[in-house]
């Protein structure tokens, strides 16, 4: 007895998506090599289609150079010069591969600049 009822497309004992039909007479699930007979497929039209994202500008991409250290993830992290919250990070290997990173820290509000070794 299957454990998943659904769309043709999908492995009624996984759930894993099916391959299109071949010219096989059956269509093997790639995960669990459960087996269906092609001829149940008979009569299905499989469609599918590809849809892009708007192109935007990246948030990697700077458009000037005093913007350019605001740029990534902002955290939670008290500045130590206005004590305000929020920080831009970003990482870089500084140092040999055998040790940690270096991590330099952004103020959002004040642009002050702190660095960090891990």
């Amino acid at each position: 007895m299957s454990c998943f009822k659904a769309d043709i497309n999908f492995c009624p004992e996984c759930g894993n998506i099916l391959p299109i039909p071949g010219m096989q007479d059956s269509i093997t699930c790639p995960r669990c090599s459960f087996n269906i007979p092609i001829r149940e497929f008979v009569g299905q039209v499989i469609k599918s289609s590809v849809v892009f994202n708007p192109l935007v500008q990246s948030s990697s991409a700077v458009d000037s150079e005093e913007d350019s250290e605001l740029k990534g993830p902002v955290i939670d992290r008290k500045c130590s010069r206005c004590n305000k919250e929020g920080m831009v990070y970003h990482t870089r290997q500084m140092r040999s591969a055998d040790e940690g990173q270096t991590v330099f820290f952004t103020c959002i509000h004040c642009r002050y600049q702190e660095k960090e070794d891990s």
